[in-house]
């Protein structure tokens, strides 16, 4: 038995509503998934680079620490970061800080964390 062509068009629209659902969760989940929980991360990141570097990511002062969170050239390179810190993205950046908080605390920033009242390792 043949399809008719409204049962054709309306099949066709079907599929399509459904590969545009498809497309709107795969776009969308990765927001719903980094929601609130990296936003206040994030915020933590910036506020601790306000208070190391003026939130100047690509600050190299000539005191041996570079980049937004400060780092050692030896702290970055331990914890996978290539290159130096001041010419690595803010983004790259909190990937190795990230790193440095999980092995170190946040006692890795002495004076800002405390004076940001952070403690622990998240």
């Amino acid at each position: 038995m043949a399809s008719s062509p409204a049962r054709t068009r309306a099949h066709q629209a079907t599929r399509g509503a459904v590969a545009a659902a498809v497309t709107a969760m795969a776009l969308t989940a990765p927001l719903i998934v980094s929601g609130p929980a990296d936003a206040a991360k994030d915020r933590t990141w910036n506020r601790l680079a306000n208070c190391e570097s003026s939130k100047r990511w690509h600050i190299n002062t000539g005191n041996g620490y570079y980049g937004g969170l400060q780092f050692s050239p030896r702290t970055w390179r331990a914890h996978g970061g290539k290159g130096m810190p001041h010419q690595a993205s803010k983004g790259q950046q909190i990937q190795v800080a990230e790193r440095i908080l999980a092995n170190q605390g946040w006692k890795a920033w002495p004076s800002c964390s405390k004076k940001l009242g952070l403690r622990g390792r998240d």
